[in-house]
């Protein structure tokens, strides 16, 4: 029989408490693209802007497949923390471990279903010959890092829903921060090219796996704790399920959105796909700061509804959306100020420098339109409200394509402005059903 949580049913909602949470995962979350901007820059580097698109390419491509079970992660920290806001000490032992079956399936799976998925993608994707057949080397290598990085995702899920993001932090700057250095070195100084940079990121995910089990072993007291009956529970697997489901349709939809526009991008040549990809690079580290307070509304959000406490929901809403504006903003005049001197970094390509100095101040503006995307898909995260999640994300993406169809004949800057157009709508449909949902959980 297991000890009780020892924590009250609703949260402490307070600005200290939104910047405990959030602040440990924006330094998380901002390692994830400073590796893609390293990686960028390793290759970069090499003059060669073949290889330089080719990265660009199997980065979209493995965005689109690994984001597309992020649910692993996203579910995981809902359901965690409406564990905590009832102290149910056994379910919250039986989400970590259902999350961890099913991350350890879905990577299996992914890497025998490998080829013809990825024949799917190229084929999408129209690159030149020449990228194509470098950046299939490059995807090849990263799936082979599938199930560690699901599993990775579950973790970093339960810890948060317990809001224990400083774990996650240091989770996250080992994997990152070993990631990029095995980049340097494979490509660098071994000269493996391609190659070598798929292969750091495929040791650093395993050693980054076992890294995260040790960790919750230890918060577990070295054992789970809970039988198989209570981990296949039917109702709550067929719960779990549905909400996988649901969070997995509107990340797909969301990445292929991002897909859509690289592949836009690419249909404009290898200058213009390699530029975009290095604003994208940029546009991500400046994302992850509103991430962040969405992660804090996540976890407040969902332990409040675990609760049923609709006063300490409100607060958690209100006071992470207030820390995202503010933050997301501050770090959008940093995009504006210093973007010139990032893009001279990543690459010594002139043409490309060019090109992506260009739709710089595009890309500098996506902190504005998408604030409150960010900020309500966290609330709709934590409160899993997951079938209205997936629905704004569609109409969304709906919305993004045929504003991208409209502006087609402005080439890309027609395709920056329906980017734009697709942050900004993604939170005003989520805030257009939120009362609605908000009385049928608190007062239904």
């Amino acid at each position: 029989m297991t000890a009780a949580v020892p924590a009250p049913a609703s949260p402490v909602v307070s600005h200290a408490r939104v910047l405990a949470i959030a602040v440990p995962m924006i330094f998380a979350h901002v390692t994830t693209p400073l590796l893609g901007i390293v990686s960028t820059a390793a290759i970069g580097r090499l003059g060669d802007p073949v290889a330089l698109a080719a990265v660009a390419l199997g980065a979209v491509i493995i965005d689109v497949i690994f984001w597309a079970f992020a649910f692993l992660r996203m579910g995981t920290i809902g359901l965690t923390a409406q564990a905590l806001g009832r102290a149910d000490e056994t379910e919250r032992r039986a989400v970590i471990a259902r999350a961890l079956l099913l991350a350890f399936v879905c990577g299996a799976g992914l890497i025998i279903l490998q080829k013809p998925l990825l024949w799917a993608f190229f084929t999408a994707m129209a690159a030149s010959p020449a990228v194509t057949e470098t950046a299939d080397t490059y995807v090849s290598v990263r799936l082979l890092s599938a199930p560690a990085v699901f599993a990775n995702f579950a973790i970093l899920g339960w810890l948060i829903g317990q809001a224990r993001t400083m774990t996650g932090l240091v989770l996250q700057i080992v994997i990152n921060v070993a990631n990029m250095a095995l980049t340097v070195l494979f490509v660098t100084m071994f000269g493996w090219g391609v190659a070598g940079a798929a292969t750091a990121n495929v040791l650093a995910e395993y050693g980054g796996l076992v890294a995260g089990l040790a960790v919750v072993l230890v918060a577990l007291r070295g054992r789970f704790g809970v039988s198989w009956q209570t981990v296949l529970d039917r109702a709550m697997i067929v719960r779990t399920f549905a909400i996988n489901r649901d969070i997995m349709i509107r990340t797909a939809a969301l990445v292929g959105s991002f897909a859509f526009f690289t592949r836009q991008g690419a249909v404009g040549g290898d200058t213009v796909l390699a530029a975009n990809a290095i604003l994208m690079n940029l546009v991500g580290v400046v994302a992850f700061f509103l991430d962040g307070f969405a992660t804090s509304a996540e976890q407040l959000g969902g332990q409040a509804v675990g609760a049923r406490d609709e006063k300490a929901f409100r607060r958690a809403v209100l006071l992470s959306g207030f820390w995202a504006i503010a933050f997301g903003t501050l770090a959008s005049l940093v995009f504006f100020a210093f973007g010139d001197l990032a893009i001279g970094l990543i690459t010594t390509a002139e043409a490309v420098r060019a090109e992506a100095l260009r739709y710089l101040p595009y890309a500098a503006l996506t902190p504005f339109t998408g604030v409150m995307a960010f900020l309500f898909d966290g609330v709709f995260i934590g409160a899993t409200w997951t079938v209205a999640m997936r629905n704004c994300m569609l109409a969304a993406m709906a919305t993004f394509i045929a504003a991208w169809w409209l502006l087609s004949g402005y080439g890309n800057d027609g395709l920056w402005i329906a980017f734009l157009i697709l942050q900004a709508v993604r939170g005003v449909y989520q805030a257009a059903v939120l009362p609605g949902l908000m009385r049928a959980t608190f007062r239904g």
